[in-house]
């Protein structure tokens, strides 16, 4: 009994040492199954949730939103460990892994709810974005990114089906030809942020 009462205690220890070193960011480019996706395969990231923000309603559903009356975006939450991954590496992340000149919208899905938003929750993240902003539109996009630099507000998780849906449902005709391929040229374009088993 003593044995199982330790193996207890040294697991929810390790649980609450990762809570203390986990920090939260959100980030809207396109169809949050492919976002997720991407952010999970980074070195650092213990988990990516898909939801909504961004928006004026509450509650909004994947229903709701697609009729792009609510003001939502679809957006992904990324749990990540700062002591592994920072904060800068994530924004570098999210400008490098869709095209954000694309007005409300990421090929092949258009509407206010896949626009590209980079949200912040302090001073410190609004400064790292609207700097990396500043450095690609003079060396890489000639001034049009149209990116949405947003003050967090609220995050809403999606529907259970939606949560980890690349990696469930491998043979769906979207996942195939856009989740897949998106994930594959992120990983191509970034290797050394990757999880080791990627």
């Amino acid at each position: 009994m003593k044995k199982f009462l330790v193996i207890i205690f040294i697991g929810l220890s390790t649980l609450i040492n990762a809570q203390k070193n986990q920090e939260v960011a959100y980030f809207a480019s396109g169809c949050f199954w492919c976002v997720e996706a991407i952010f999970e395969s980074v070195e650092g990231v213990n988990e990516a949730v898909s939801g909504y923000a961004g928006g004026h309603t509450t509650n909004p559903t994947y229903r709701k939103i697609g009729t792009g009356t609510t003001g939502h975006a679809e957006t992904v939450a990324v749990y990540y460990n700062p002591n592994r991954v920072s904060f800068n590496t994530l924004v570098e992340v999210f400008f490098g892994s869709h095209d954000p000149t694309t007005v409300n919208g990421q090929h092949p899905d258009y509407g206010s709810q896949y626009r590209s938003i980079a949200f912040y929750q302090n001073s410190n993240e609004k400064k790292i974005i609207n700097n990396y902003i500043k450095l690609l539109n003079a060396k890489v996009y000639d001034g049009k990114i149209a990116t949405e630099v947003t003050k967090f507000k609220k995050f809403y998780k999606a529907e259970a089906y939606h949560q980890n849906y690349e990696r469930l449902n491998p043979n769906n005709p979207y996942v195939r030809n856009v989740s897949i391929p998106r994930l594959n040229r992120f990983k191509l374009k970034f290797p050394e942020l990757l999880k080791k088993n990627n």
